[in-house]
């Protein structure tokens, strides 16, 4: 039996709309025996408030069915600027001088979840202090994604700052947990050690998802989006197919729903009410546990990529696992090393950036019979069921875990997989 701490700034409960990934886990770990303790922020990420402390508490312990959380206080923000950047400041302050270790019994092991490099960072020294192993999860590639999002500068001080930071984390590091698969070779080149570099994927919670129903007859071909509205998705290339299709199809009613928030929304909005665009519907985020109904209301979904050379490296988005376990057909638009939808048969895919592309797609699935579209659905939900559903993925990570604390009892800081550099994947190859 083992203590664990997992770190990640915006780990959610399913009550809650966001990454549940740590929430999962954390339940399948202590089902199998072991403590657990997941420490994020109190405000919400996704809708932008403050969720879980009320008038002036600082911190917080709650059992969320039967999940251990103890969240820290954060500053509010709303957009990509200097507030969100302060936000990530505080959260790591909270962990940097061992304050989770006041509240809790030493943990075994400690894991720490990128983006938020100073988390990983402050999660890092945390686990010097109390002389147990760190094992970083990399969920994006900082300060890549920095200098492709933003167009700064690799030679920009603030990026080989980070750089810096990404280097000794990579190097501390007991192990890395990467949930892109084309990023083995690059963390393994950083870190200096191919070994202590596993995949392990986003996947579903099978306990989260209702029975699959047919499409509710809608009165149009209903495609949708759900997720962040930030600038890794192109979502103007959705808007500029929606306008295609207006123009070139208005005899066979289409319409698209964006389910979510971001930085970038309000934006979209003001274009979509600009040009007209009224076959675009914007909508509120909404909790883990009810996405599932929401998805149902669906007769396909999109996943849409800026073309980066990021993501050519693979991605593992939440959204994606979602649809395919919604029995829809999923329309892909993306440059990537992996492509999840095209390996189960359960979609098209199309060039990133090409909206002509785009509504093909969306008029080739909208001329599709329903039980034709539900084939397709049912090859991702199989698909998601076999090789990506979270008990499976759980007993990677328990396994890496134990392996990482009897190699640091021994102070071998680069010993490696006896499984190889897959933890699991498609196919469950190793």
């Amino acid at each position: 039996m083992m203590k664990i701490w997992i770190i990640n700034q915006y780990a959610v409960p399913p009550g809650q709309a966001g990454p549940t990934r740590h929430y999962s886990f954390a339940r399948e770990l202590i089902q199998r025996g072991h403590e657990v303790t997941v420490i994020a922020s109190s405000f919400d990420h996704v809708c932008r408030r403050e969720a879980h402390l009320r008038g002036r508490q600082w911190h917080r312990y709650e059992m969320v069915d039967g999940v251990p959380f103890l969240w820290f206080w954060t500053p509010p923000y709303r957009g990509n600027d200097l507030l969100r950047v302060l936000n990530m400041l505080a959260f790591a302050a909270w962990i940097w001088p061992a304050f989770p270790a006041r509240r809790l019994a030493a943990p075994d092991v400690i894991i720490g979840s990128v983006p938020t490099i100073f988390l990983a960072l402050a999660a890092s020294k945390l686990a010097g202090r109390l002389r147990v192993p760190f094992v970083l999860e990399v969920r994006d590639l900082w300060p890549e994604v920095l200098v492709e999002f933003l167009n700064v500068s690799s030679s920009h001080p603030a990026v080989r700052f980070l750089r810096s930071i990404e280097g000794y984390l990579y190097r501390r590091s007991e192990r890395i947990i990467t949930l892109l698969p084309g990023s083995l070779d690059y963390l393994a080149e950083r870190a200096g050690c191919r070994d202590k570099v596993s995949w392990l994927p986003n996947g579903i919670d099978l306990n989260l998802v209702p029975s699959p129903t047919h499409p509710p007859g809608n009165d149009a071909f209903t495609v949708m989006f759900i997720g962040n509205h930030g600038l890794a998705y192109g979502l103007d290339v959705l808007l500029d197919a929606a306008a295609l299709l207006m123009r070139e199809q208005a005899g066979f009613p289409v319409r698209f729903r964006l389910i979510g928030d971001g930085p970038e929304k309000k934006r979209l909005q003001t274009r979509v009410a600009r040009e007209g665009i009224h076959t675009v519907r914007f909508e509120d985020p909404v909790p883990k546990r009810r996405i599932y109904e929401i998805l149902q209301e669906a007769d396909a979904f999109l996943m849409i990529l800026r073309d980066l050379p990021v993501f050519r490296r693979g991605t593992s988005p939440n959204k994606v696992f979602d649809y395919l376990a919604s029995v829809r057909p999923i329309i892909f638009c993306g440059n990537v090393n992996f492509d999840y939808v095209a390996d189960a048969r359960a979609g098209i895919t199309v060039p990133p950036g090409d909206a002509r592309s785009l509504a093909d797609a969306v008029m080739a699935l909208a001329r599709k019979s329903e039980d034709s579209l539900m084939d397709m659905g049912w090859c991702g939900r199989r698909y998601v069921e076999d090789r990506f559903n979270i008990s499976r993925l759980t007993a990677g990570l328990e396994e890496v875990l134990v392996e990482v604390v009897s190699d640091y009892a021994g102070n071998k800081s680069c010993s490696g997989s006896r499984n190889g550099n897959r933890i699991a994947g498609p196919g469950g190859k190793g």
